[in-house]
């Protein structure tokens, strides 16, 4: 009998006990809302053939829209939960009965505000389901668990931690076990319930629930500072996909547009080359042949010439960024209004004159910032300010456009070999700084991604500098 893998992602919360202004698994991470994140991982796990949404009816809609809009084609149905979490179970269970006449139905259970879940945790749940008809994830605890008395509020007991997990989802089941664990609890006037593994602990005492082995990172969206924590977590995650990313899907860059604003220099430069010999068409501008990031006019011609010439423009990096080493008082003003119109100014112009391009094309906005963003630093605050100014627009901007298909990210390089860097500190270490080409295969990586909202960082102990050949263009940068 064929087997039927159902994703059944639970977003049937309100958030209001949390303090959230709209429900948890709406509320933004890297651009997209909290409940696409875990889509996208059950969307794209080879183990999951179908995907059962539950949510609320202030969510229905949205969520439908966005199923659409973002061609989650897994998704065979968005239906309303309930109050409390084992009503949404329940509605879910409701949805597949009718299909086990000819397949084995296996509902895989999974909170949608946990965002950071993985292909393999969701692997080796559908593996254990072979085996067992439950299935939890689980971490082992790291806390000291005390067991207090309610009446004295004074220690009871400390169970041995040895023995304790902390509990995770996803959750997997047989369809007729936990269909079953919830007919008999219908019957129990007691019956309460915020674990679908513990519904079948209880009233199926027979039946084992399989432990996996989860992971820290696939964490829960509780609390506000929780955003915060995740924010982190995926931008360590974006970083290390990067690191593992298959240099081969270079080859998808052929006949890309791919406009380089500030590539006439530096990191820019090494982009510009390496995707010309991957075969696509790219447009360098800067100074040098006339265009002023400063000048709305200016970018916007370039852009439109370009788009006249090759017909479309897929991707814009925004490269162009200068760096006077002084103090701020020592900095004629002319300087001041220089640093910030070319930093900061230039890449909100980029952005506007490159909106329209990108909206058509579904494309990307590149942008990067410096190590220097996450803390100001002396003798250079308007470039590392401006910096982290950039990282705030990308991350607006990501959610802003994300209605359009409009992906916009944003590269933090640590200390780089170019000519901007030798023209500010002198000659450095070479072991020190990370090679520019090297940046330049992880940015191209990145804009071959779907990733949107996010900060990838690059940094010196993780570069990877692969020979960039391609096959039949007979062509090979070295």
């Amino acid at each position: 009998m064929d087997i039927l893998n159902v994703g059944v992602i639970l977003a049937a919360g309100h958030g209001e006990r949390s303090g959230f202004e709209q429900p948890k698994q709406m509320m933004k991470l890297a651009g997209r809302p909290l409940v696409e994140h875990t889509l996208r991982v059950f969307q794209d796990s080879p183990d999951i053939h179908e995907i059962l949404v539950v949510t609320n009816a202030q969510c229905l809609s949205r969520i439908e829209d966005m199923v659409a809009g973002q061609r989650l084609s897994k998704v065979k149905g968005v239906l309303k939960g309930g109050k409390a979490r084992h009503e949404s179970s329940l509605s879910a269970i409701a949805a597949y009965s009718d299909r086990t006449h000819d397949r084995r139905v296996r509902l895989i259970f999974h909170d949608a505000v946990r965002p950071l879940v993985d292909a393999r945790i969701i692997r080796d749940v559908v593996k254990a389901l072979d085996h067992y008809n439950a299935v939890d994830v689980v971490v082992p605890t790291t806390d000291t668990i005390v067991s207090a008395d309610p009446m004295t509020n004074t220690i009871e007991s400390i169970p041995d931690r040895s023995r304790l997990r902390n509990g995770q989802t996803p959750q997997g089941f047989a369809l007729e076990t936990i269909r079953e664990a919830y007919e008999r609890a219908r019957h129990d006037p007691y019956f309460r319930t915020t674990d679908d593994c513990g519904v079948v602990l209880k009233y199926l005492p027979d039946e084992k629930v399989y432990l996996v082995e989860g992971a820290h990172n696939n964490m829960k969206l509780t609390y506000a500072e929780d955003l915060h924590v995740l924010d982190k977590l995926l931008q360590l995650r974006s970083r290390k996909t990067l690191a593992q990313a298959d240099t081969k899907l270079l080859a998808e860059l052929k006949h890309k547009v791919v406009m380089v604003v500030g590539g006439t220099s530096g990191i820019g430069e090494e982009m510009a080359r390496l995707a010309q010999a991957y075969q696509a068409k790219v447009v360098v501008v800067s100074r040098r042949n006339g265009v002023n990031v400063g000048e709305m006019a200016s970018l916007r011609q370039a852009m439109a010439t370009a788009a006249a010439e090759h017909g479309r423009i897929d991707f814009i990096v925004n490269c162009a960024a200068i760096l006077s080493k002084q103090p701020l008082l020592n900095m004629a003003y002319d300087e001041v209004l220089e640093a910030i119109q070319v930093n900061y100014v230039g890449a909100v112009n980029v952005a506007i004159a490159g909106f329209e391009h990108l909206r058509k094309t579904r494309g990307q906005l590149l942008n990067f910032t410096s190590s220097s963003y996450t803390y100001g630093r002396a003798h250079y605050s308007l470039y590392s300010s401006s910096k982290a100014a950039v990282v705030n627009l990308t991350q607006a901007l990501a959610e802003e456009w994300h209605p359009e298909g409009v992906r916009v990210n944003c590269i933090n390089p640590e200390r780089t070999n170019t000519p901007m860097r030798r023209k500010a500190f002198g000659i450095e270490p070479p072991q020190t700084l990370l090679d520019a080409r090297a940046v330049a295969i992880q940015s191209l990586l990145v804009l071959l991604s779907p990733s949107t909202g996010q900060v990838f960082d690059v940094r010196l102990d993780g570069q990877s500098v692969p020979a960039a050949e391609t096959a039949g263009s007979g062509m090979a940068y070295a």
